[in-house]
Formats: structure tokens, sequence, C-alpha cells
């Protein structure tokens, strides 16, 4: 079997940097460019900030780690940061719409790259119909504290846990249509909603601090204690089987054991690197982008966690009513109900900014995943509005079936296990391009990358044993349906493999030598080219060799003395003026004349037509030549 057959059929053919940001076959940035810095720090901050931002605190302190969990969020914040680097790098290098899907292609092969890119569809679709069955509850619960009259017939079809739910439903089909009409529309209701959402977060620290006693902060760090009975991670297994201990919250363990459920909070950042097709400079943009949309989101949630410890405390916290949303139920206990209504606006907007994003980039990886023949090519089909229209109404009509037909809210940690599965292969991509394209323009360079890679992947594989077993099992049946799509259908229909399976092109003529100097002999042995000749005569054979000096580029005498572009070029490229005997005034010129207009038309060639006048430059009414407009 020749090599080239071996390419063809091999699972592991990599995608070419060059072919992937579209530098040597074209047209592959094809959506339209939308996106600037400041909206790059938006959009990561339209997902990464959603309604955890206003429970998750108060749960990881009143339940596993206490005040401590001020520590377990600059953790989770901490790993969040190691994996960023390793995605500003690679998108620094590999701008498309792809992200970890793209830059597994390229680094280690298209195998890898399909179960990188499945694991995201599975992450994004998972999480869009979550976050809509949320923004369900929320919604219901807010028209209960607004006062709004709920008729009997529509309370059993909203805030469902399961089964049909006309708000979740609603959510999700007015989102794919927006995005279907055009990014702009949605890019301008996304800032709207992120900035009216920022400034609820505002007023949420502003008002808490007022209630703030430094008492609750103590002790920091609580007595240890055995954690409840409950699903079992794979860590615990592990720690069990191995030692016999029990799982335990609060104290140092706790602290720790905090951060896994709070890196779900800041998970978005990665998504900014789906936009990079429609960035403009998206090398150096997207990696600022995704950096400074994460550093802010750690600030802000770091902020939230100490305004809401420092006013309940952690035994407060575990004593309010479970029904209500727990940063709107903490004001209320302490007579700040008006801040609880806002609190109650102020998640909805972030679920629906966080479901905007997602579907945002379920399509663009769709579109990528598509585009490279591994799912059917006709989802990549962009619509007038140069956006993936069709993926977008496919991605949009899965989620929403998914939403109503499964019980989405139990399975959540399927989100985080998809996005930290591909966090691996993103920080491994960083040292295996810089060996295998150590060429390659890197705007974004990982600092001391050998030692930050090997910390990033420890940190994400310790978050992902800390995932119930459960979800383990069920990763792994998503997975092995992936591997028989591939094989079943991708493999075949691989633009790679099209590509590699393509016949040769024609060969190219060989590129002609450098003309000589002016006043040099060509090279010896070089055939002179026949002299000057009519423009309408036959073409001469090629030649091979240097330019001889009467038919160089430049010299004084052109080799085409006759029709319309008659001038000689001087060398150098300047038209020459006509000499003029001594004595001899220079001829006057009107402003119509030729002069020495190198592209004016010589007197004695008649006009082109004009198409759209019907008369040339001498004026004179032109008949159209035959043929019709298309000639050859």
């Amino acid at each position: 079997m020749t090599l080239d057959m071996r390419m063809r059929n091999n699972m592991f053919r990599r995608l070419p940097v060059e072919r992937a940001t579209g530098r040597l076959y074209g047209g592959r940035h094809r959506l339209r460019v939308v996106y600037r810095t400041r909206d790059l720090v938006v959009l990561g901050l339209g997902v990464m900030i959603g309604s955890g931002i206003f429970k998750i605190a108060g749960e990881q302190a009143s339940s596993t780690a206490g005040p401590g969990v001020l520590v377990s969020f600059l953790i989770a914040g901490g790993v969040c940061v190691l994996a960023a680097l390793a995605f500003a790098e690679l998108s620094s290098i590999i701008p498309v719409a792809g992200s970890a899907y793209s830059f597994s292609y390229v680094a280690f092969g298209e195998v890898w790259a399909w179960v990188v890119g499945w694991a995201l569809i599975m992450e994004l679709l998972l999480a869009a119909s979550v976050l809509a069955r949320v923004w369900s509850l929320y919604a219901t619960q807010a028209l209960h504290d607004f006062g709004v009259p709920i008729p009997g017939w529509l309370g059993d079809l909203i805030g469902q846990q399961k089964g049909p739910d006309v708000f979740a439903f609603g959510i999700l089909l007015l989102v794919a249509l927006m995005l279907a009409g055009g990014s702009r529309m949605s890019l301008k209701t996304l800032w709207f909603m992120v900035l009216a959402k920022v400034i609820v977060i505002g007023l949420v620290i502003a008002t808490a601090l007022k209630f703030f006693h430094p008492g609750n902060l103590t002790p920091f760090l609580p007595p240890s204690r055995p954690a409840p009975a409950g699903d079992k991670t794979v860590l615990d297994a592990v720690l069990g089987a191995v030692g016999g201990g029990t799982p335990h919250v609060f104290g140092t363990w706790g602290m720790l054991a905090a951060a896994p459920a709070i890196a779900f909070a800041y998970i978005g950042f990665d998504l900014i690197a789906t936009a990079s097709e429609e960035t403009d400079d998206a090398p150096r943009k997207v990696p600022r982008g995704i950096i400074t949309a994460l550093v802010t989101a750690i600030v802000l949630y770091v902020a939230v966690a100490f305004a809401l410890v420092g006013m309940m405390g952690m035994d407060g916290i575990a004593k309010l009513t479970p029904d209500k949303l727990l940063l709107a139920a903490a004001f209320d206990s302490v007579g700040a109900g008006a801040m609880g209504k806002i609190v109650d606006v102020g998640a909805m907007l972030a679920l629906t900014t966080v479901i905007l994003v997602l579907m945002i980039s379920l399509t663009r990886v769709v579109f990528s995943i598509s585009r490279d023949g591994l799912l059917p090519r006709p989802l990549a089909a962009m619509s007038r509005y140069k956006v993936p229209s069709r993926a977008t109404l496919v991605a949009g009509g899965a989620a929403l079936v998914m939403s109503q037909t499964i019980d989405v809210l139990t399975l959540e940690q399927l989100v985080v296990i998809g996005t930290l599965f591909a966090f691996l292969f993103v920080a491994a991509a960083v040292p295996a391009l810089r060996r295998s394209r150590p060429d390659l323009h890197r705007p974004f360079r990982v600092p001391a990358a050998p030692l930050v890679v090997l910390l990033t992947i420890i940190a994400v594989g310790w978050l992902m044993l800390n995932l119930n077993v459960q979800t383990w099992g069920y990763f792994a049946v998503w997975m092995g349906v992936g591997l028989v799509l591939y094989m079943v259908y991708g493999r075949r229909k691989s633009q790679m493999k099209l590509l590699l399976d393509a016949p040769p092109e024609r060969p190219v003529a060989a590129r002609l030598a450098p003309a000589p100097p002016p006043g040099m002999a060509p090279p010896p042995g070089t055939a002179p080219l026949p002299g000057p000749r009519d423009v309408h005569s036959s073409p001469a054979p090629y030649e091979t060799g240097a330019w001889p000096a009467e038919r160089r580029p430049g010299a004084p005498e052109s080799p085409y003395p006759t029709g319309r572009y008659s001038a000689g070029r001087q060398p150098g490229g300047q038209f020459a003026r006509q000499p003029r005997r001594p004595g001899q005034r220079a001829p006057e010129r009107s402003p119509s004349a030729p002069g020495d207009d190198p592209y004016t038309l010589d007197p004695g060639v008649p006009a082109p037509y004009d198409p759209r006048g019907g008369r040339g430059q001498s004026g004179e009414h032109q008949e159209p030549p035959p043929g019709g407009r298309h000639r050859r």
C-alpha cells in the first residue's frame, strides 16, 4: 500500500494549518466579521455570568466549604486561567470557528478532532436545554414574586422539572430564530442584557455590604465532618478502595472539594474562541478577549460570594427556604425584599444571555464540523445574512426536542465533563504544535509552557475525577455512539479524504529566470526570443531561460510598438517621453489631449465599445461587438 493510500485511509490524518485558516485554499472564512475585543468580552461575560452567580456561593458555603468558599472560587478560577492560556495561544494560531475541535484536528488528527467535537456538541446542546428549563423555573418564580396571576391551565405547562414546558420551548425558539436572522441583531441584544445584569450584580453587592458582619466569616475553615450519603465521585471511589476512607466536607478538604462545582460557573470563556472567524484581527483580539472576560468574571464571582457570606454566614444561609432563588431569599430574610425582586429579574437576564451564547457557539461548532465533511455538508451552507442558518435551525431544533423529552436537569454534570475533556486536548495541543510546527507565528504564547501545560492537565484531570461515577458512564455511552457515527459516515465523507483522493493537479510551467541588468548580454546558451511582432500574430512557443535584452520588461523599446498601448517604457517601469529636435518647442496640450498618459488609446486604433453608453472615447456611437456580452 502506497503512502498516499495510507494517508487517505488513516483516521489520524491531520488538517494543515494553512487549510484550517484558509490561507492556502481560500473561501474558508465565509462568516461575517462582527466582533471586536469589547464584543468578545461581552460574549464571555454573557455565558460565564449566569444564575450561578446568585446561588452557587451560598450553596457551597453552607454545604461544603463554609467561608473558605472564597478560596475555592480562587482555586477554580486559577485552574480556568491555566486552560485559558492554552486557548489563547491556539486561537492566535488557528482563529477558526471550531475552537477545540479545530485545534485537535491540526495537532492530533481527524479521529481525535471528531471525539472532541462530539463532546462539544453534547456539552453545548445539553447546556442549552438545561438552562432553558432553569429559565422557566426562574421566570415562573418571578411571576409569583411580582404577584402576576397565572391561569390554571398554564400553571401545569410552565416551571416544570420535566415534561412539556411552554417557557423552555419559547425561549429556545426565540433564540434560534434570532440567530438564524443574523449575528448583528443578536449582538446588540447581548450587549443590552449583559450591561443590565452587571448593573444588577453591582446593586446586589452594594446592598449586601450594608448588612455585612465580619463575624460571619469566622471560623474561616469550619471543622471537617463526614459528607452526607449521596452519589460518589470517581475520586471518592478511588480513595475509598485504596485507603478505606470516607469523603469529608468543610475544613481544608471541603475547601478543595468545592472548587470543581465552582469551576462549572466559570465554564464559557472557551466559547469565545468559536467567534474567531467573525472577529477582526482575531489572532490578537481573541486571546485578549478570553483572558479579560475570565478575569472579570472571577472578580465578580468573588465579590458576590464575599458580600453574601458576610451578610448571612454559613449557618444563616443553611436556614434559608429552598423554594426561592438563594440570594433573593437572603435579601428577604434581612428585610430587603425589593432587592429580591431585582435579583429575580437579573437571574432571568443572566440565563437569557447564557442560552444565547451557547446557541451561537453550538451552531459554529456544527458549522465547522460540517464544513470538514464529518457531518452532512449542507449544514455548512450560509444564508444571505452570512450566518450558518441551517446549522442554527438544526441545532435549535435538537435543543427544543431534548428540553421537552428528557429529564435534562439530572444530566447537568455531563456539561462539565464535556468541557473538561476538551480542555485536556487543548492543553496538550500547545506542546504538540510547538514541536510539529515551530515555524508558526504566535501572537500570544503560553508563558513557561511545559510547566504550565503540565499543571493544566493535572488540574483539569483532578476536576474530572470529582465528577460522579454515573456521569462518567453516560459520557462513555455518548462517546461510543459518536465513534460509531464517525466510522459509518465521517470517515468516508471527510473533506481531507476527498482532497487526498483527488487527481493530482496539472504541472505548472517553470518560473522564468530573473532579467539581467540593463546592458548585459543574456546568459550563455540562452536562445534569443523572436524580435518585435504584431500583437495579433500567432503566439510563439514558450521559451526558457532569461529574457533577451530586446524583450526584457522595462527595456527602453517596447516589444509592442503598435496597438492601443504603444508608449515606450524606460528601465524601472517609467514610460519614456518622445524626443524633440534642438530648438523645437513642446506642443501645447489641451486637457483632452493624450499627452504622456501611457494608457491613452492611439489615434489609429478604434475605441472600445462602452456597454453603458454605447459610445467610445471619441464620442462616436459604437455598435456592440458580435457574439453578445461574454466574449473570450
